[in-house]
């Protein structure tokens, strides 16, 4: 989901852009925001809203207009949507206290610390929004991943089949599929991997996921059929290239393996290089 359509999410419609009658002065100002705000133009926008709120200062941390926290959210949407991230957590630092029973300030933090690469605090948040508001199949794929990374596979599993009862979705099924796998039942993970190819042929990860799946529990073969299905898609992909090779050393394909690992280590995947070390450098290849 790219930045700009995700800020759609955050329109904060249970605050009024209007503002009280001593600062229907600053009216202007706002209205020459949200114009901006809704055009994408953020970086414009965050700068009248700043005049607005720097002309009406909080007293003693909270405004005086209920009205000021509207802005104070879309200003950090805006910081948000410019990679401005510590200015976007230091809005919602104190937009969120005034309205603990709202998700969205919890969901913003979330995105925000996803373009960190925080995935605790993505989990925290996100959760945190998740129990303020219905079900939802996007978010439970969201927190159903973290959940994997974090190798918490049977919480992970939970989110994953109730976002499957909401929507199909291949991401949902293939990540369903790694948590069957990773808790031992295979069947139902394969299950899972060819459902989700049947719902997007063309989506890498599912080849990806469960071709290192069956490469994980000693399937080579069964490997190399969903690997191959994957190079049809990205001929170049490094990782695909890499677990290839590993699965064709496991089956003695050494010729081959050392092409396709030779292949992954110049695109990228290092780990490429101590296969080719131990199978093909010394190998007479």
């Amino acid at each position: 989901m790219g930045r700009k359509a995700t800020v759609l999410i955050f329109v904060f419609l249970a605050l009024a852009s209007g503002l009280s009658a001593q600062s229907k002065k600053h009216l202007a100002w706002t209205v020459e925001g949200d114009t901006l705000y809704n055009r994408g133009e953020y970086a414009e926008a965050a700068r009248w809203y700043t005049k607005v709120l720097d002309a009406n200062p909080p007293k003693s941390g909270k405004y005086s207009d209920r009205g000021f926290y509207g802005i104070l959210y879309r200003r950090a949407v805006c910081y948000y949507s410019t990679e401005e991230f510590e200015k976007a957590l230091a809005d919602l630092a104190v937009f969120e206290p005034q309205f603990p029973r709202s998700p969205q300030p919890k969901l913003l933090k979330a995105f925000i610390y996803r373009e960190q690469g925080d995935t605790d605090k993505q989990l925290e948040n996100l959760t945190a929004a998740m129990e303020l508001q219905l079900p939802n199949a996007d978010f439970l794929k969201w927190r159903g991943l973290l959940l994997v990374q974090k190798e918490r596979y049977d919480e992970a599993r939970s989110d994953l089949l109730e976002a499957r009862a909401l929507s199909d979705d291949a991401e949902v099924e293939t990540y369903l599929g790694l948590c069957y796998h990773h808790t031992g039942d295979a069947d139902s993970a394969y299950l899972s991997f060819n459902k989700a190819i049947e719902l997007n042929p063309t989506f890498l990860g599912t080849y990806l996921y469960a071709g290192s799946a069956a490469l994980a529990s000693g399937d080579y073969t069964l490997s190399l059929e969903y690997l191959n299905l994957a190079l049809r898609i990205d001929s170049k992909n490094p990782d695909v290239l890499f677990y290839k090779g590993v699965a064709l050393v496991e089956l003695k394909q050494l010729d081959e393996a050392c092409r396709c690992l030779n292949r992954a280590f110049y695109s990228g995947a290092d780990d490429a290089g101590d296969y080719l070390a131990q199978y093909c450098f010394g190998s007479g290849n």
